[in-house]
């Protein structure tokens, strides 16, 4: 009986001493399993954290970029809106010609086209007050000197436009006006006008 006691004792003694033993075991792996899933959690968030950091400063860049287009887009419709304005002061300032200078631009710029003579000079309401039978007699007197027909009338109609004139001879213009004299001077005339007024 006391055979069967000691064996009963031993047995339970090794179940004991297996029992710890599994146990220590299974802390151990357990520790591991924490050890390597805390590590990997770390490596988890220093990868989201530097993607995070890249991502942010690439919105941030994106931002600032956008910002400096947009400000230097803005500087420069401000410019155009100033060279715009150059523009328009400058059919002002023609529009603003004393009488005696514009029947001088009329009378210059017809003698200096090649046209045939026989045109109708079509003019807006300003230049119908200031140009008369007399002044065309005298433009015809010099077409026929230079061997043209010598034949310029007056236009019975009256267009809209700010000044200058148009010549129109068989359904073919040739525009004088002042807005299509400055646009057509603009392209040459543009980049000087932006050195001048922005260096």
């Amino acid at each position: 009986m006391s055979n069967v006691s000691n064996l009963t004792s031993k047995i339970l003694k090794d179940a004991e001493e297996r029992k710890n033993s599994i146990l220590a075991a299974a802390e151990d792996e357990k520790a591991n399993i924490l050890k390597k899933k805390n590590n990997s959690a770390k490596l988890v968030e220093a990868t989201m954290l530097d993607k995070a950091i890249i991502e942010a400063k690439t919105r941030k860049e994106r931002i600032i970029s956008s910002a400096l287009l947009k400000a230097r887009n803005e500087k420069i419709k401000a410019k155009q809106g100033i060279i715009q304005e150059v523009f328009e002061k400058s059919i002002e300032e023609l529009c603003n010609l004393s009488k005696d200078e514009f029947i001088a631009f009329l009378k210059n710029s017809i003698l200096s086209l090649d046209i045939s003579g026989d045109e109708k000079l079509i003019l807006n309401e300003q230049g119908k007050k200031v140009v008369d039978e007399v002044l065309i007699k005298e433009i015809n007197n010099e077409l026929a000197l230079k061997g043209k027909k010598g034949e310029l009338t007056i236009s019975l109609e009256i267009r809209d436009f700010k000044g200058g004139f148009i010549l129109e001879r068989n359904g073919i213009e040739i525009n004088s006006t002042f807005e299509a004299l400055v646009n057509s001077l603009r392209d040459e005339l543009e980049l000087e006008v932006v050195k001048e007024l922005f260096g």
